[in-house]
């Protein structure tokens, strides 16, 4: 039967081919090296979740990529900080570049890569995976937001740790696609700061699931997952105010062991933990910090939106030129001496846990 356009796509301007991951894939090739990297940095984050290694995962960078340049530049000199406190820190790079919004504004690098409104989703495909194999060279993990059901068939061979975010952690279709994932999946506390509905998706991720999807091909295919063990909860405060102190990380561990799951979070040091002030991510941090140093294994990582210059600006729609390089145009982040000084402090908070009395 022909296609009636009288009754579908009516509200529809226009269709473009999209590449397919394989196609990307074949242009932008993981070497043995960067495999290594994301298995490797899978690992760590799986054993320090399990508590099977003492090393506090941090997942630390820009809010949202919007120059590659200026987020390889960062990862250049995170690298370095990672290799200096790989005894005490696992540091996995924020790469994300995908953008949730309350209303609408910038979508993120793979929707509007040019920040014009011309939305060249493929380049922006492109041009993410590149900069993903860029920051392995570096023998960086990497953590991303997967917003979008698809677009992890793109990038998800190069990710270490995965995120589902406030928006979206109620979402069946995440649930579905965490349960696919091959990386561990944090899920965060909704925007209300529902701790309750993160855990329901930690359990419903963990069961098998089916659900429709594209292959690698590009063509339309019934997934059936066996359910991703490796997702946990990501505490990050919401209009009811904080959630990072001893009470808030308590009820939460026992919320997870009610339902069966090991008794440890991650604590994002940003959005509702913060009030949103980028300011205010080193005094949460010094908060862990003190409690991790006293022996306390619940927290198991910590979430820094940071980049190369402290805060924020607007995207300059058609000037992107015109941004003052390496500062954030999403949510506003610490600059990179204050990132230097929270990593230092975490890392000093592991050494004296190893020597404080269990229990």
């Amino acid at each position: 039967m022909d296609h009636d356009d009288s009754l579908s796509d009516r509200r529809i301007d226009a269709i473009r081919p999209l590449v397919t991951p394989r196609e990307l894939a074949a242009k932008l090739a993981l070497s043995d090296t960067n495999r290594q990297t994301v298995l490797d940095g899978r690992s760590a984050v799986r054993r320090s979740l399990a508590g099977e290694d003492d090393r506090l995962i941090v997942v630390v960078g820009p809010c949202s990529v919007h120059d590659p340049v200026a987020a390889l530049e960062y990862a250049g000199r995170l690298s370095e900080v990672a290799a200096r406190l790989a005894d005490e820190l696992v540091v996995v790079m924020r790469v994300y570049f995908e953008k949730p919004r309350t209303t609408v504004g910038w979508k993120g690098l793979i929707n509007d890569p040019g920040m014009d409104g011309t939305f060249e989703v493929n380049e922006g495909l492109f041009v993410a995976r590149d900069l993903l194999l860029h920051v392995l060279d570096l023998g960086l993990p990497v953590g991303c937001e997967f917003l979008d059901p698809i677009t992890p068939q793109f990038i998800a061979d190069a990710v270490s740790w995965g995120a589902i975010g406030a928006r979206t952690t109620l979402s069946q279709i995440h649930r579905q696609l965490a349960s696919g994932l091959s990386m561990p999946v944090g899920f965060k506390n909704t925007t209300e700061g529902d701790v309750q509905g993160a855990v329901d998706a930690v359990v419903a991720a963990a069961e098998g699931q089916v659900f429709p999807g594209i292959t690698a091909d590009g063509e339309a295919a019934i997934f059936s997952t066996t359910g991703n063990g490796e997702c946990h909860v990501i505490l990050r405060g919401g209009a009811s105010g904080p959630n990072f102190d001893a009470d808030a990380v308590s009820d939460a561990v026992a919320r997870l062991e009610k339902a069966g799951f090991g008794g440890r979070v991650i604590v994002d040091a940003s959005h509702g933990n913060s009030a949103k002030d980028h300011r205010r991510q080193p005094v949460v941090a010094a908060d862990i910090a003190a409690r991790i140093a006293t022996g306390d294994r619940r927290v198991v990582g910590l979430m820094l939106e940071s980049f190369l210059v402290e805060g924020r600006q607007d995207p300059a729609f058609g000037h992107a030129a015109e941004l003052t390089y390496g500062q954030s145009v999403t949510d506003a982040c610490i600059g990179w001496p204050s990132t230097v000084e929270v990593l230092a402090e975490l890392a000093d908070a592991v050494r004296n846990r190893r020597h404080a009395p269990v229990g």
